[in-house]
């Protein structure tokens, strides 16, 4: 239930889920994603404003009109295929007013029923190697909470989670001794930041409910994760392989849509 500000005007029309990179929504990169990690089920997160997300994934009367109308069309047939494959997955939860991240997950509290779920945010786009994919993996090995992290540049701290390191477990791994969210620069731990995709466990939701407001009044999963370790509970950061590509705002995008539209153009 983000107010969008950042890529407008483009978002004063279309959800930024929505917005196409090279010819498909941002939001289906994430599904895709996901999908080929192994994940069955899916929690979309919107607000009201954004019922439109939902409409993109229940929009069969406009396909089967079509459909009808162009019978040998097997692009058409496919679009719709692939719409309904992510329809069955999809369930729906609803945060319409600006809360935080950590309020948004809480939403999900009763649909989530495993010791542990992948959480991914959509302006956060992992090309080349599936994150979640390798996410998985550790916590396979690992049976810990997971974080993907990159290093940012010092001057953009303020848009992270940071974190600070307790040890190393090898070059790409180690257990997290702290993370704070959007920190100045002269308060940051290190420049490692927390980047859209974790593995975080289901007790997370008893510290979102007694959480109180934080940076900019809102509630965030970096508060929640800061008290599980505080209490003990081991977070593994993980350096994930692939190129990252920013599309929460309108300088990410483009540079998003270019890199993406070249790397497609080259596997054609």
């Amino acid at each position: 239930a983000g107010q969008w500000t950042r890529l407008l005007p483009l978002t004063s029309v279309l959800p930024k889920e929505l917005m196409p990179i090279n010819g498909k929504p941002v939001i289906e990169y994430i599904l895709d994603e996901c999908i080929k990690s192994g994940i069955k089920e899916i929690i979309l997160i919107i607000s009201k404003r954004k019922n439109i997300i939902k409409k993109y994934f229940y929009n069969d009367v406009f396909y089967k009109n079509l459909i009808k109308k162009n019978k040998n069309d097997k692009k058409l047939k496919f679009e719709y295929s692939k719409i309904k494959k992510y329809k069955k997955m999809i369930k729906f939860v609803y945060q319409n007013s600006p809360r935080g991240t950590g309020d948004a997950v809480l939403k999900c509290k009763n649909l989530i029923k495993s010791k542990y779920f992948l959480m991914l945010m959509p302006d956060d786009l992992i090309i080349n190697s599936n994150c979640s994919a390798s996410l998985i993996k550790l916590h396979n090995r690992y049976k810990s909470p997971i974080i993907a992290s990159k290093k940012v540049n010092k001057k953009d701290v303020s848009r992270w989670g940071i974190y600070s390191v307790k040890s190393k477990i090898n070059k790409k791994n180690f257990i997290i001794k702290d993370v704070v969210e959007k920190p100045e620069i002269k308060y940051a731990p290190s420049n490692n930041a927390v980047i859209g995709r974790y593995i975080l466990p289901r007790i997370i939701f008893t510290k979102l409910k007694k959480l109180k407001k934080g940076k900019d009044g809102e509630i965030h999963i970096t508060d929640a994760i800061k008290k599980l370790i505080y209490e003990g509970n081991e977070f593994i950061g993980h350096n994930f392989v692939g190129k990252y590509l920013d599309c929460g705002t309108m300088e990410g995008y483009i540079k998003s849509s270019l890199k993406i539209s070249k790397i497609w153009n080259f596997v054609l």
